[in-house]
């Protein structure tokens, strides 16, 4: 083995690769400086390490703490710095305090996915990890992540918050059927919900002291689809202390959280309604309601004060619920993505953004790679619920959803009726146009005619003749 020394080596210019020259402008000096006030900070939860241009302070690295005096102090060298953008990665929910007092400084801060950027193998620290950032963003190689106003992002930690509670009080409720099930008491295998009207009434009079079934069985709405003495047969059990004592502090559990949620519930509608409207429905009134059956989070809905239909309406301007799966996704997909469309330049870059497309890596001219990529996106999976909600519904999104499970199955299915449904929400959130189903069936009704006439003629050509049922409907 050779061995070089240091001294003997030449210097990076006059260096050249084996097989020629140097590739001209691969240097950092040669790159164009784009973003001349540009400053980097790697986010840490104790510590911030923060890059300046090097010329704008003999120490253009420096480390401050994350308290709030000293973010402030940081603040502060950085506007006697000169610095005017600032980019930082999206770290945990550690770059949100300094995120919001950088705004109110005025400053330009470009929020980076931390997969958007690679630092150089062998300096993967984070002293050489702010200069790497400002480096980046100085030469704008950098795309800041999207973020909603500040508005819309209130709203969003409310509804992200009850989301959490509304899990946690899931959870409870599975407690609960775990101690009824050990006690043998099958009440929530007779009744649909065990938090409803008769489902409450009965645990509250179980953990009152009632073990007579007959009684029990009394406190049965009329609407409950069980007879009674189905429901009587269900309340026998062996009532140990031990399983009672579990049920009441998950019963009680589950009736704080449901108390927190409905207080959250109250909160956001009370920051909705400081939102300007897109349209007055007293000049604009509502369009009809297409849809036949009433959702159940509508009928829940119905004896508060708070019409979340009108409200989706007034926000985005034109009623997104007539989308086939949208009903219950308009209000959180608000908190998500807002209502400002002119992010993302058409619905081709909207899809891509939510990894609802395709992508594929190609080289040397050969597919290595296609696919979806994976990506968190709280949007994307909100559009496939809609889609996925679609599987027994007899719009033409749902024929189509079922066209592509046959196809490419259940996963690729759901991702490509997605993808067709943000494409919906996109159009008609910009160009503030209805929802129009017609348009939709009447291409299902020309692709069934050619089905038939691709029929007749592969029938025809192997000589037979097709003759429909008299019973059949198309």
């Amino acid at each position: 083995m050779e061995v070089v020394s240091n001294t003997s080596k030449k210097s990076g210019r006059e260096l050249k690769g084996r097989k020629g020259k140097r590739r001209k402008g691969m240097s950092p000096e040669d790159k164009p400086i784009l973003e001349a006030n540009a400053s980097g900070i790697d986010i840490g939860a104790r510590e911030m390490y923060v890059a300046v241009p090097p010329d704008r302070d003999p120490t253009p690295v420096r480390i401050f703490d994350t308290f709030t005096q000293d973010l402030g102090e940081l603040a502060d060298w950085l506007m006697r710095c000169g610095v005017e953008t600032v980019a930082m990665e999206s770290t945990g929910v550690y770059w949100i305090p300094l995120y919001e007092m950088l705004e109110q400084r005025g400053l330009k801060v470009c929020l980076v996915n931390a997969r958007h950027m690679k630092n150089v193998p062998g300096r993967r620290t984070d002293w050489h990890e702010c200069q790497w950032l400002q480096y980046l963003h100085s030469v704008g190689l950098l795309r800041a992540a999207f973020r909603p106003e500040d508005e819309v992002c209130a709203v969003r930690a409310l509804m992200r918050h009850r989301h959490e509670l509304v899990t946690m009080a899931s959870q409870h409720v599975q407690h609960m059927q775990k101690a009824l099930t050990q006690m043998n008491v099958q009440i929530h295998h007779v009744i649909d919900d065990l938090t409803g009207m008769t489902g409450t009434a009965i645990m509250d009079a179980i953990l009152a002291g009632e073990r007579n079934p007959v009684k029990l069985s009394e406190l049965r709405d009329p609407r409950i689809k069980a007879d009674v003495e189905t429901i009587r047969k269900s309340l026998l059990g062996n009532w140990r202390k031990e399983h009672l004592f579990t049920l009441k502090q998950s019963r009680q559990m589950y009736g704080n959280y449901k108390a927190q949620i409905e207080e959250c519930d109250r909160e956001i509608e009370t920051l909705l309604s400081r939102f300007e409207p897109r349209v007055d429905p007293e000049d604009k009134p509502l369009p009809p309601d297409q849809k036949r059956k009433q959702s159940k989070e509508s009928k829940s809905n119905a004896a508060s004060n708070f019409d979340f239909r009108t409200e989706g309406y007034k926000l985005f301007g034109v009623d997104l619920t007539q989308v086939p799966g949208l009903r219950t996704m308009v209000l959180p997909l608000f908190t998500e993505l807002g209502r400002d469309m002119s992010q993302w330049g058409s619905a081709a870059q909207f899809t891509s953004w939510l990894g609802l497309c395709p992508d594929n890596d190609i080289s040397g001219g050969r597919v290595l790679w296609k696919g979806t990529r994976k990506t968190k996106n709280r949007a994307a999976q909100l559009f496939r619920l809609a889609a996925h909600s679609l599987s027994r519904s007899d719009s033409p999104l749902a024929s189509f959803l079922r066209r592509m499970k046959s196809k490419l199955g259940p996963a690729a299915a759901t991702t490509a009726t997605a993808r067709k449904i943000a494409v919906l929400f996109y159009t008609m959130v910009k160009t503030q146009t209805e929802y129009n189903e017609t348009l939709a069936a009447n291409l299902d009704a020309q692709r069934q005619a050619n089905l038939e006439k691709k029929l007749q003629r592969q029938a025809k050509r192997l000589g037979f003749q097709l003759v429909p049922l008299e019973n059949s409907t198309s």
